[in-house]
C-alpha cells in the first residue's frame, strides 16, 4: 500500500484504507467516534458492509448480535492518518484516524486502534485468525 508522509504522520486515502481494514478485522482492538467506543473481546468479531448510498460500516458483532456499529460517510474523509498509538505503543498498536473538513477545520470523524501498523503483518501470529 502506497503511503505518503507529511510531518511525521502517515497519510492514506480514507477507500484505500478501508479496504485494507477488512483484510485486517481480526487486528481492531477498538473502534469509534468523538462521542463512542467499542471494544473488540474475546468472542467478538467485525463486519463490515456498504451501502448503496455510499456510506460505509464496522459492525461489532457477538454471535448473531449487533454489539455497536461505526457509520463512516467516504465523501466527509479527506485522509486516513495513521500513528503509533501513545497508550498502546509499547505493545505495538496503531491508530488510525479518519479526518474531515477543510483545511483549518480537521476534525476525526471514526478511528480505529490495531494491533500492527501498514506495513508490520508480523503480528497476525499472535492474533485470533
Amino acid at each position: 500500500m502506497n503511503v505518503s508522509t507529511e510531518t511525521g504522520s502517515t497519510t492514506v486515502p480514507f477507500e484505500r484504507f478501508w479496504l485494507w481494514l477488512k483484510e485486517h478485522a481480526n487486528c481492531i482492538l477498538e473502534a469509534g467516534t468523538p462521542t463512542s467506543s467499542l471494544l473488540d473481546f474475546e468472542d467478538f468479531h467485525w463486519g463490515f458492509i456498504q451501502e448503496d448510498e455510499g456510506r460505509v460500516i464496522a459492525q461489532l458483532i457477538r454471535g448473531k448480535n449487533l454489539v455497536g456499529e461505526v457509520a463512516i460517510d467516504p465523501s466527509e474523509i479527506t485522509l486516513v492518518q495513521a500513528s503509533l498509538d501513545a497508550e498502546g505503543a509499547g505493545r505495538g498498536q496503531w491508530i488510525f484516524e479518519a479526518v474531515g473538513g477543510g483545511k483549518g477545520e480537521e476534525f476525526v470523524a471514526a478511528y480505529f486502534v490495531l494491533a500492527h501498523g501498514l506495513e508490520d503483518l508480523g503480528k497476525h501470529e499472535v492474533l485470533k485468525h
